[in-house]
Order: structure tokens, then C-alpha cells, then sequence
């Protein structure tokens, strides 16, 4: 009886597993996994949303290396799950600081939190120094039985 597929290459292939379609060799594994996004140029847009809610877990200096933006969307207005992040606000001033070339930034909070206060008070002249301009909301919105900060950009 022939062998089925799966078991051949279970035994041509000791010590392999497939991660995401991709073979991989477990001992050669680091704790995060071999699998990296390659480096290439960075990424120039308009306008980026800071990943979620500015949360620490998923952003670090790399992704502002990385994605370079006229504007950033800063969310988060839950210090009890750390967003916003100090360590991401930190992590903008680190990775423009790299990027070799001083075009204007603008970071827009969607709310007023303690966090970034401290951080804006406490990093102005590195800010200053880097062409990075917190914008304040100066306007708002108000819709039926809410009210709330908005901020217009124009491109």
C-alpha cells in the first residue's frame, strides 16, 4: 500500500514544520520565529493611524523608521491597558530621528490624556528640534446628544 503524502514528508524531512506554509527548522528557531519582514525603503504617506489604540504591543520605533507620515492618528484613552503609550509616543521622536531628513510632522490625539500631556511637556524641544507639531483639537463636533474634539486636515 503506498504511503500518503503527508507521512513521506514527515520522514524525508526530520526536524521541519511548516510555519505559515513556510518550512522551517525548529532548532533554529529564535523566541519570536524566523520569520521577519525583510528591510527595504520606508514607506512615505499622508496620513497613518498609530496601531492599536497606540498600544506598546504592536509598535516600536521600526514602525515609524519604516512609515514615514505627514500625520499620525494617536487613539487610546485607556491608561488602565497602557494606550496610549508612552514608550510608542517615545518611539516616534527615536524613529524620525533617523529618518536623515526633517520634514514636517503632526500628531493628532483623538483624546486628552494624561500620557500624552506628560509626554508633549516633557519632550517639546526634541519635538521642536525634530519638526514634529502636536495639534490640539480646537473645534467640536457636536451630534445630537454628544459632543466631542475635532480636529479638520487638510491635504
Amino acid at each position: 500500500m503506498p504511503e500518503d503524502e503527508s507521512s513521506r514528508s514527515s520522514h524525508s524531512n526530520p526536524g521541519k514544520s511548516l510555519v505559515n506554509g513556510i518550512k522551517t527548522n525548529p532548532a533554529s528557531n529564535s523566541p519570536k520565529g524566523s520569520l521577519s519582514v525583510p528591510m527595504g525603503p520606508p514607506v512615505y504617506v499622508d496620513l497613518a493611524y498609530i496601531p492599536n489604540h497606540c498600544s506598546g504591543k504592536n509598535t516600536d520605533p521600526e514602525f515609524f523608521k519604516r512609515v514615514r507620515a505627514s500625520y499620525y492618528v494617536v487613539s487610546g484613552n485607556d491608561a488602565a491597558n497602557g494606550e496610549p503609550s508612552r514608550a510608542v509616543l517615545d518611539a516616534l521622536l527615536e524613529g524620525k530621528s533617523q529618518w536623515g531628513e526633517n520634514l514636517q510632522v503632526t500628531l493628532i490625539p483623538t483624546h486628552d490624556t494624561e500620557v500624552t500631556r506628560e509626554w508633549y511637556q516633557q519632550t517639546h524641544e526634541k519635538q521642536q528640534e525634530l519638526n514634529i507639531m502636536v495639534l490640539a483639537s480646537s473645534s467640536t463636533v457636536v451630534m445630537q446628544d454628544e459632543s466631542f474634539p475635532a480636529c479638520k486636515i487638510e491635504f
